[in-house]
Protein backbone atom coordinates (compact mmCIF):
# COMPACT_ATOMS: atom_id res chain seq x y z
CA UNK A 1 0.00 0.00 0.00
CA UNK A 2 1.01 2.88 -1.01
CA UNK A 3 1.68 6.09 2.03
CA UNK A 4 -1.10 7.79 1.53
CA UNK A 5 -3.23 5.06 2.84
CA UNK A 6 -0.98 4.19 5.20
CA UNK A 7 -1.49 7.74 6.70
CA UNK A 8 -4.90 6.82 6.99
CA UNK A 9 -4.95 3.76 8.68
CA UNK A 10 -2.47 4.73 11.25
CA UNK A 11 -3.67 8.27 11.66
CA UNK A 12 -0.16 9.38 11.37
CA UNK A 13 0.89 12.52 8.92
CA UNK A 14 2.77 11.82 5.84
CA UNK A 15 5.34 14.11 7.26
CA UNK A 16 5.59 11.75 10.23
CA UNK A 17 5.76 8.50 8.29
CA UNK A 18 8.92 9.84 6.38
CA UNK A 19 10.84 11.18 9.12
CA UNK A 20 10.32 8.09 11.30
CA UNK A 21 11.57 6.46 7.68
CA UNK A 22 14.30 9.52 7.55
CA UNK A 23 15.32 8.60 10.96
CA UNK A 24 15.08 4.27 10.55
CA UNK A 25 12.15 3.41 12.75
CA UNK A 26 10.79 2.29 9.76
CA UNK A 27 11.51 1.82 5.79
CA UNK A 28 8.87 0.83 3.04
CA UNK A 29 9.48 -3.00 2.35
CA UNK A 30 9.58 -2.01 -1.50
CA UNK A 31 9.25 1.23 -4.28
CA UNK A 32 7.17 1.25 -7.22
CA UNK A 33 8.51 1.86 -10.47
CA UNK A 34 7.71 5.17 -10.12
CA UNK A 35 9.23 5.64 -6.90
CA UNK A 36 6.70 5.70 -4.51
CA UNK A 37 6.99 4.05 -1.31
CA UNK A 38 5.00 0.99 -0.60
CA UNK A 39 4.50 -0.77 2.67
CA UNK A 40 3.27 -3.95 3.69
CA UNK A 41 1.39 -5.17 6.85
CA UNK A 42 4.65 -5.39 9.10
CA UNK A 43 5.61 -2.17 8.08
CA UNK A 44 2.10 -0.61 9.13
CA UNK A 45 2.60 -2.87 12.41
CA UNK A 46 5.56 -1.35 13.16
CA UNK A 47 4.08 2.50 12.53
CA UNK A 48 1.27 1.35 15.13
CA UNK A 49 3.92 0.91 17.87
CA UNK A 50 5.83 3.48 17.19
CA UNK A 51 2.49 5.75 17.67
CA UNK A 52 1.66 4.03 21.22
CA UNK A 53 4.97 4.77 22.46
CA UNK A 54 5.13 8.88 21.32
CA UNK A 55 2.42 9.36 23.89
CA UNK A 56 4.17 7.96 26.85
CA UNK A 57 7.26 9.69 26.27
CA UNK A 58 9.58 7.27 24.45
CA UNK A 59 12.70 8.57 23.15
CA UNK A 60 13.48 7.96 19.30
CA UNK A 61 16.40 5.82 20.33
CA UNK A 62 14.24 3.57 22.94
CA UNK A 63 11.65 3.17 20.13
CA UNK A 64 14.44 2.28 17.40
CA UNK A 65 15.96 -0.35 20.64
CA UNK A 66 12.26 -1.65 21.62
CA UNK A 67 11.37 -2.24 17.67
CA UNK A 68 14.94 -4.10 17.10
CA UNK A 69 13.79 -5.94 20.47
CA UNK A 70 10.54 -6.97 19.05
CA UNK A 71 12.09 -7.83 15.33
CA UNK A 72 14.34 -9.95 16.97
CA UNK A 73 11.89 -12.12 19.22
CA UNK A 74 9.38 -12.35 16.31
CA UNK A 75 12.27 -13.95 14.05
CA UNK A 76 12.40 -16.98 16.02
CA UNK A 77 15.41 -17.95 16.71
CA UNK A 78 16.88 -15.86 18.49
CA UNK A 79 20.11 -16.37 20.55
CA UNK A 80 19.51 -13.25 22.85
CA UNK A 81 15.95 -14.36 23.62
CA UNK A 82 16.37 -14.08 27.47
CA UNK A 83 17.98 -10.61 27.48
CA UNK A 84 15.51 -9.28 24.78
CA UNK A 85 12.58 -10.22 27.53
CA UNK A 86 14.51 -9.11 29.83
CA UNK A 87 15.07 -5.66 28.25
CA UNK A 88 11.11 -5.96 27.09
CA UNK A 89 9.80 -6.53 30.67
CA UNK A 90 11.67 -2.97 31.40
CA UNK A 91 10.09 -1.73 28.51
CA UNK A 92 6.54 -2.61 30.14
CA UNK A 93 7.04 -1.53 33.13
CA UNK A 94 8.28 1.89 32.03
CA UNK A 95 5.05 2.22 29.76
CA UNK A 96 2.73 1.18 33.00
CA UNK A 97 4.37 3.54 35.27
CA UNK A 98 3.87 6.10 32.77
CA UNK A 99 -0.11 5.34 31.64
CA UNK A 100 -0.38 5.46 36.06
CA UNK A 101 1.29 8.69 35.45
CA UNK A 102 -0.99 9.79 32.35
CA UNK A 103 -4.45 8.40 34.66
CA UNK A 104 -3.37 10.92 37.52
CA UNK A 105 -2.96 13.51 34.91
CA UNK A 106 -6.39 12.82 33.59
CA UNK A 107 -7.92 12.56 36.50
CA UNK A 108 -6.20 16.23 37.74
CA UNK A 109 -7.82 17.88 34.68
CA UNK A 110 -11.28 16.24 34.82
CA UNK A 111 -11.53 17.10 38.15
CA UNK A 112 -10.64 21.24 37.24
CA UNK A 113 -13.21 20.46 34.11
CA UNK A 114 -15.58 19.61 36.60
CA UNK A 115 -14.89 22.89 38.54
CA UNK A 116 -14.96 24.94 35.66
CA UNK A 117 -18.79 23.84 34.64
CA UNK A 118 -19.98 23.98 38.42
CA UNK A 119 -19.68 28.06 37.95
CA UNK A 120 -21.36 27.91 34.60
CA UNK A 121 -24.99 28.74 34.81
CA UNK A 122 -27.54 25.14 34.74
CA UNK A 123 -29.26 25.02 31.42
Amino acid sequence: MQIGEVAERTGLSLRTIRYYEEVDLVVPSARSQGGFRLYAEPDVQRLDVIKRMKPLGFQLEEMRELLGILDALSAGDDPDRDKHLDRLSGFWTAADERCQQLRAQLRIAEDFATTLRSHLPSD
